[in-house]
């Protein structure tokens, strides 16, 4: 389950699962993922896992569908596998980062797939235990760790970093005007003592951006806690080297899905296939060469969003940005996997 409110989390679209919970988009991924897998023994990676909403219905929709799930939470993979447990035999759950794909798909003995899926952002098991520290509306500790087993989070961006590193976390990955204000604030407070719940920290952001500002525009803290969240899972990097590593992998005729939830990510996975979907050969040549060609094409005319009954049952699905591209030629001179 992915989704995403003012926290910048995730939200669920239509259709429920075993688990009670429903995933974002679920039709329509399916109908775009369909044509790629409507083939003998088809295998999708979904990407982030998070509680398997999507992995179920692909699973139920395509009885010879094998399943590939990544996801770093190893509390997702613990409900994940309950949930796809009668599926067992198709699916297999690998406990990675989505940016160790290629090395997840050989050690699955399966370098090549026929379509890949990217529901990112926060999912339900991060939000569902608020001791982890992802949100604002409540105090936790600061934490916003994916992976609980790595060193960095929330608590030491705050109370380490320099104020010229907070402003530049909070200006490029929360697109917060006032990275530079919130940053001294934060210096000055933490040298008091140091921040470490949601809370606290929430209040000096507040306290930081002007009140004319505050008015408008939902909690002000919001930018602020989606930057040190992406900073501290190192999100945008991680997707940087996913994305194209699944469409590297995929069959012709395969197909990946996107679906991003904030503007960083959206932006991210629009250049990445529009790169894959150009000519690269010099302009002006008459008829491009073979290596020249564009690999893949666009099955989604620019970011497709959730529809008005979607959002209506769940105003969160509004961020949803929806992008899927195909594989319509082999690279030159590729051995086939």
């Amino acid at each position: 389950m992915r989704s995403t409110d003012e926290n910048g989390q995730h939200a669920i679209d239509g259709h429920v699962g075993r688990s009670g919970h429903v995933p974002v988009m679920l039709s329509r991924v399916l109908d775009l993922l369909a044509p790629a897998l409507e083939r003998p023994a088809p295998v999708v990676v979904d990407a982030n896992l998070g509680l398997g909403g999507h992995a179920e219905a692909l699973l139920a929709a395509h009885p010879s569908l094998r399943l590939i799930g990544i996801d770093r939470d190893p509390v997702a993979i613990e409900r994940s596998t309950e949930r796809l447990a009668p599926y067992a035999e198709r699916a297999t759950l690998v406990r990675a980062v989505s940016s160790e794909l290629s090395s997840v798909l050989a050690e699955a003995g399966c370098p090549r797939v026929d379509a890949a899926l990217f529901d990112l952002g926060v999912s339900s098991p991060q939000l569902d235990e608020s001791e982890r520290g992802f949100a604002y509306s409540y105090d936790a500790p600061l934490d916003m760790r994916m992976d609980r087993d790595q060193p960095l989070t929330a608590e030491r961006v705050v109370n380490t970093y320099s104020p010229g590193d907070l402003a530049r976390v909070l200006r490029d990955y929360g697109e917060e005007r006032f990275a530079a204000r919130i940053a001294r604030l934060i210096a000055e407070e933490r040298s008091r003592e140091p921040i470490v719940s949601t809370k606290r920290l929430a209040d000096i952001v507040r306290t930081a951006i002007p009140a004319a500002t505050r008015r408008t525009g939902g909690n002000p803290a919001k930018r602020t806690f989606q930057a040190l969240r992406i900073e501290v899972n190192g999100e945008l990097s991680a997707l940087e080297t996913a994305l194209p590593a699944a469409l590297d992998a995929l069959t012709l005729g395969g197909r990946v899905v996107v679906l991003a939830y904030h503007s960083l990510e959206d932006r991210l996975a629009k250049q990445v296939l529009a790169a894959r979907t150009k000519e690269t050969g010099p302009p002006g040549m008459p008829v491009p060469l073979p290596e020249h060609q564009p690999r893949f094409r666009l099955v989604t005319r620019g970011a497709e969003l959730p529809d008005e009954e979607e959002v209506t049952r769940n105003p969160r699905a509004a961020s949803a940005r929806l992008r899927a591209a195909e594989r319509i030629r082999e690279p030159v001179d590729e051995d086939r996997a």
